[in-house]
Formats: structure tokens, sequence, C-alpha cells
């Protein structure tokens, strides 16, 4: 299947078949739609908020293992401004993560130079979880190693529109002309703005649990990402599950709409 000349390909992965990774061909930036948490819990029989618990372990295996491989910049879908709708007690419960985070994996990260960063809006999350974040922003800010990045609260088009506000602001007030609002200055204020140039848009993004969409993350980012989509549940996503994400990455030719 094809989608604006991108290859969407859905794999069922094994593990004795993963195929080696060229170091030199692994993407600088990686994001990752994190699916399947509360399906894997379900089957499992356990209660939907345990498979968020099971997807915290296997984001610090995988961020880990990005590390070591040399990624530069990892994206995570964390929470999306649709996922309010859920019920009330698991959405607490995934907002309640990040301060079991700072505790359990924030000092491994950081041991292993990861510096974390969270993209989104700010307004309606509680105070303990943004208290949470600050302290992992400040604790890993002079990190140069992976940068861990939270879609906290993210919804893409509403970030596209946050920053056609802020230019629009600006042009209004004579900082900036009409002329000067180029792709450049939308990237610039889109929350991932804050990256090198090179660095804000993700090279691969990676859905776990079988779905085949975006589901609203980095609309902008991603007009020319390669897509990657799994069967496995985001808690049994491993290091070897992220080889063979980056090993098909490899064996695909990126045209950007040349030839």
């Amino acid at each position: 299947m094809f989608i604006k000349g991108r290859t969407i390909v859905k794999f069922r992965f094994r593990k004795k078949s993963a195929a080696p990774v060229h170091l030199e061909q692994v993407p600088r930036h990686i994001a990752i739609i994190m699916d399947g948490n509360g399906r894997w819990a379900k089957k499992r029989m356990q209660p939907r908020v345990m498979g968020h618990k099971a997807g915290m372990d296997a984001l610090q295996a995988v961020a880990l293992e990005a590390s070591r491989l040399g990624v530069k910049v990892l994206t995570v879908y964390a929470f999306s401004t649709e996922n309010w709708a859920r019920p009330e007690d698991e959405v607490q419960f995934i907002l309640n993560l990040p301060i079991e985070f700072y505790d359990r994996y924030v000092p491994v990260l950081h041991e292993n130079n990861i510096q974390i960063r969270m993209l989104g809006n700010q307004e309606r999350l509680p105070q303990a979880t943004l208290e949470a974040f600050y302290k992992a922003q400040e604790k890993t800010c002079q990190n140069t190693g992976l940068i861990l990045n939270f879609a906290l609260n993210y919804g893409g088009r509403a970030e596209i529109q946050h920053a056609l506000q802020e230019l629009v602001s600006e042009v209004a007030q004579g900082y900036r002309s009409p002329d000067a609002l180029d792709e450049e200055a939308i990237s610039q204020h889109l929350y991932t703005g804050f990256l090198a140039k090179d660095l804000r848009d993700p090279d691969l993004v990676i859905r776990t649990s079988g779905e085949l969409r975006l589901s609203n993350f980095l609309p902008w980012q991603t007009a020319y990402s390669e897509l990657y989509f799994t069967d496995i549940a985001w808690p049994d996503f491993d290091e070897e599950a992220l080889q063979a994400a980056i090993a098909e990455f490899n064996r695909r030719q990126r045209r950007f709409g040349g030839v």
C-alpha cells in the first residue's frame, strides 16, 4: 500500500528472524506511537492500567537501546488530546505515571546520558504531573546523548494551530513580515522547534499493536517519514523489535518526492 509516496508495510515480528542492524543507517529521529497497552492487559485478564505500567518498562528498554545504537532523538506518543475521553480512572493512572517515572526510570536514563523533554499543551495537565517532568528535564538538561521527547496532552492539529497563532501575532506586532511565513518559520514554532533543523522531523515512525494510522501524531513533521507498523503490543516491544524496525528502515529508498 502506498500513501503520498510513502510505503506502508505491516510486519508480524518474530525474534529469531530479526535482521542485523547497520549502525551507519540508524535513523537520527525515531517517533513511536506506543499502542496496545490496554489490549495487552485484557489478553492477560488484567486491568487496562497494568498495560500502561508494563509499557513504562518497555519504554526504558527501548530508549536505552536507541541510545546505544546512536539514535539522536526518540519521540513517544504518551497521551493525546483525544485520550481525555477515556475512563477517568485510566486517565488519572496515566497522568500519575510520570511521578513513578521520575523515581524509578529517570536515574537510569540519566546515567546513560539521556536528556528528557516534554512536548504538548501543559495547561490541562495536573500540577504533580508537570512537576515530575520539570524535575526530569532539569536533572537531565546537561546530558548530551539521546533526547527522549514525551508527547503529553499532544495533538498535531492543535500544535500547528498554536504555531500559526504565534506567527500571526508576530506579524501583527511588526516582528515578522508576512512574506517570511514560510515552512522554516512554521517548523521553528512547533513543539519540536528546539531541535536542530536536521533532527526535527522523524526519519522513522513506528506504531505498535497493528493499527495503521498516525492518529494526529506529528502530522507536519512526518510528511516524509518512513512508516513501520507491527502487530506487537507496546509492552512486548523490546530491543530486538526496535532492531527489526531499523533493519526494515535500512531497506527503504527515501526519495523525498524525487526519483
